[in-house]
């Protein structure tokens, strides 16, 4: 397999549309997903279309473990990976005192350890390459505490910061790490996180997984660090710094609420 990106979660939403951009450059992929029927389609798509060739693995990344899993099958099946892309992941909505917690603590294994030890196993052989690139996808909720999302938004904080740390010790060996930071999008994420009628997706002119993708494809090709899509997103993350805690907390609130 040639120019061959690994991404998880790509059976829909912005994985999805990441694979395709990336088929269309006439890169290989390897994708990863619960859904491995969904995979199989989106393979035979693109298989179809690009002439590139497609490995898909069925995986539940949310169980501890998973991501060795898929390591050691991409080694035993000498597949090198080039690209890094760490798009799977979900949220969950309520207050922390009444949500499920199995869900959170799949969540933090999701967003949080899978994503680690995906980078730490696939960076290593980067370095041995001297040439690589990653990308991690956070969210503008990386940049503020969230009440009704304190997990999810706890979550995206950790990428975010754990992103651009790496990203600072490996810019010299020929490696780049982009933390793709999207705003609410157009996805079945809002679904998943049961936050359909929330104030933050009452928007009409929300952006498509596609566009959010194309432009997080292009940061990641430009080794870019930090990735917020959205001028309206760049600017309210880039002013949290110079507000007062209680006001972000109070702003946030207001934005992640459902209208009564």
């Amino acid at each position: 397999m040639k120019n061959t990106a690994l991404i998880t979660g790509a059976s829909n939403g912005i994985g999805m549309e990441l694979a395709r951009i990336h088929a269309s450059k006439g890169g290989d992929l390897i994708l990863v997903a619960r859904s491995l029927s969904k995979l199989e389609e989106l393979k035979n798509e693109l298989e179809g279309r690009y002439k590139i060739k497609v490995y898909t693995i069925g995986k539940d990344l949310s169980v501890i473990g998973s991501a060795a899993e898929v390591f050691n099958e991409t080694t035993a099946e000498k597949i090198q990976v080039d690209y890094l892309i760490n798009n799977a992941g979900f949220g969950d909505f309520g207050m922390f005192a009444e949500t499920d917690p199995n869900k959170e603590l799949q969540m933090i294994n999701l967003n949080i350890t899978t994503l680690t030890q995906f980078t730490k196993l696939y960076i290593q052989e980067m370095m041995k390459r001297k040439s690589g690139k990653i990308m991690n996808v956070a969210s503008t909720a990386a940049f503020q505490p969230g009440p009704t999302m304190a997990v999810y938004c706890a979550t995206k904080a950790y990428v975010l910061s754990f992103s651009e740390a790496i990203s600072n010790e490996v810019n010299d060996k020929g490696i780049t790490v982009t933390a793709l930071c999207p705003g609410a999008t157009i996805s079945g994420f809002q679904a998943a996180s049961a936050m359909e009628g929330s104030k933050l997706f009452d928007n009409k002119n929300l952006p498509t997984s596609k566009v959010v993708a194309e432009y997080g494809y292009r940061s990641m090709m430009k080794g870019k660090t930090v990735a917020i899509h959205g001028i309206f997103n760049y600017l309210m993350a880039s002013s949290i710094g110079f507000m007062p805690r209680a006001l972000v907390l109070k702003t946030a609130r207001m934005i992640l609420s459902k209208p009564k």
